[in-house]
């Protein structure tokens, strides 16, 4: 699959890293430790940093935090450089790729509701754990049977019976054939991780029974039209990432190198998100925001933090980075 944008040519200029947060409000402190990451990974390398505006799930978001989040990260010192783009614009891209995965047997129509195959599971005697999604049981594998199609879901398991062995090898994410369906990929610091996708999710959903785009497929397409070589974001995101290099294996699109860092959890020992009332970033003293996401990365604290500007602390702060992070490998 070609994707329109030029992936070969931002590739040639080497490194190039992004930030896609989701404009349902604006950044907190979590998502600021993930921004400043993403961008001292970036400078660390000498690369190239983008913003993209993951608004593809349009119901969720808040008309306006998009221009918030521009805005907090320039006050923060955190500037792209290349104009932002948004999901919502690009469904053009993500119909390409669907049409491409269909071509190939890989995609098909489902019309199941999440009650339906909750009924399924509770009929096989499974539970559901708290918080936990339940793989898709395969019911509109053989065909609808005449009932209406709801969504589009990716058919794992057919795509790694036909995935050849060391078909990815370079990007450390092929199938491991010693223990058949188990994806192994890399994280810069998360070190070797290894997940059964047929088993932890099954087909997953491409587009969406309301007809949005689902998040995997869109941040795959995205990342590849945009060349991004390094992905650095929250660790809540590490086990999306088999889903992401089966669609790229699937797709015949280059597999970013990963870095998920530490979360930042709320009072409840919970992730901090906008969905459990993570309060929205004070930028009144922009390099104190900075020194609190600093200091959840690990990175040194500043010698004179009152006597320093955001400019010259984001510049220490990427010299200390490829001490803790490995650099950019």
């Amino acid at each position: 699959m070609t994707l329109a944008g030029g992936t070969n040519a931002a590739n040639a200029r080497g490194y190039v890293g992004r930030f896609a947060p989701s404009p349902t409000g604006p950044l907190h402190a979590g998502s600021l430790v993930a921004a400043l990451a993403s961008w001292l990974d970036a400078r660390a390398a000498q690369g190239q940093w983008l913003v993209r505006l993951e608004d593809v799930d349009t119901p969720r978001c808040i008309p306006g935090a998009d221009q918030t989040i521009l805005h907090q990260l320039e006050r923060c010192g955190l500037h792209p450089d290349a104009p932002p783009v948004w999901q919502s614009q690009r469904g053009a891209l993500y119909q390409t790729a669907l049409d491409a995965l269909c071509a190939q047997g890989l995609a098909y129509p489902c019309a199941c509701s999440r009650k339906e195959i909750e009924e399924a599971h509770t009929a096989r005697g499974h539970a559901k754990e708290r918080h936990a999604a339940l793989p898709y049981p395969g019911t509109c594998r053989t065909g609808l049977h005449g009932r209406p199609a709801r969504a589009w879901r990716f058919h794992t398991e057919s795509f790694i019976e036909k995935c050849p062995p060391g078909r990815a090898e370079k990007a450390q994410e092929a199938i491991n054939s010693i223990a058949p369906n188990l994806l192994i990929w890399h994280d810069r610091r998360l070190g070797q991780q290894a997940q059964n996708v047929c088993q932890a999710v099954g087909d997953f959903v491409l587009k969406r029974a309301d007809g949005l785009w689902a998040y995997q497929l869109a941040v795959v397409v995205d990342d590849a039209e945009q060349g991004i070589t390094h992905i650095v974001r929250g660790e809540d995101l590490a086990d999306n990432t088999p889903r992401q290099i089966l669609l790229q294996q699937a797709l015949g699109l280059p597999t970013p190198t990963y870095l998920h860092t530490p979360l930042v959890l709320g009072a409840n020992g919970e992730k901090l998100s906008k969905q459990n009332g993570a309060a929205a970033l004070d930028l009144s003293d922009p390099l104190a925001a900075l020194r609190q996401a600093a200091q959840a990365l690990g990175l040194p604290a500043l010698a004179h933090p009152h006597n320093i500007s955001v400019a010259d602390a984001l510049a220490l702060w990427a010299k200390a980075w490829p001490r803790i992070y490995n650099g950019a490998s």
